[in-house]
């Protein structure tokens, strides 16, 4: 719950009982993304109470306002972005709350030689390393190879391509730790016997 335009004192309280994020801030530190499912209101302003998923393209539909850009903000900015945009031309003052009831589903998928191959959702706003999205699909086949894993993830609108070694990552060979995004898609290899 983030309440933009209010006093300094009040901003930190609404800080200090969020619940923290994956980046170990609170919810007003949360990056605003498509498919999430935002309440907004307006403190004294029942009329412009809304309730809007997030639009691909990052918008949500506001009354008065019209279309805003949210997404790839934080909660907090968001929030004073709408509160500035009330203010400019329709409202006295207003405390626009914004408050994220349902997050978007983060899901990266697992193929190849392990036990259960699919599709996997993030666990709340934590992150996910690659040892752990193996082990989420359940571990290695026996024929697996654990030194041929190929990551691919869609960046900027390009596909990179990586090649990772989980037995160094598994040993702590010096090899560090390689931390999965929504949208990849990780291939574990066959053994050649």
């Amino acid at each position: 719950m983030v309440w933009a335009g209010t006093a300094p004192a009040q901003v930190a309280s609404a800080k200090a009982e969020a619940k923290p994020d994956s980046t170990g801030g609170g919810a007003a530190n949360y990056v605003l993304s498509a498919n999430d499912l935002v309440k907004l209101t307006v403190f004294q302003e029942a009329d412009l109470e809304t309730t809007v998923r997030i639009s691909k393209d990052g918008t949500v539909t506001f009354p008065l306002i019209g279309p805003v850009k949210i997404g790839g903000r934080t909660s907090q900015d968001a929030a004073k972005l709408l509160r500035d945009l009330l203010a400019k031309d329709y409202l006295v003052n207003p405390q626009v709350n914004l408050t994220v009831m349902e997050y978007s589903k983060r899901r990266f998928i697992v193929l190849g030689q392990v036990q259960r191959p699919g599709a996997y959702d993030m666990p709340d706003r934590d992150a996910v390393s690659l040892l752990q999205a193996i082990g989420m699909a359940g571990g290695y086949t026996r024929i697996a190879d654990p030194g041929k894993i190929t990551l691919k993830r869609n960046a900027a609108g390009k596909d990179k391509i990586f090649k990772l070694n989980a037995k160094k990552m598994a040993n702590a060979d010096g090899a560090s730790e390689f931390t999965i995004e929504a949208g990849d898609i990780v291939t574990v290899g066959e053994s050649i016997f």
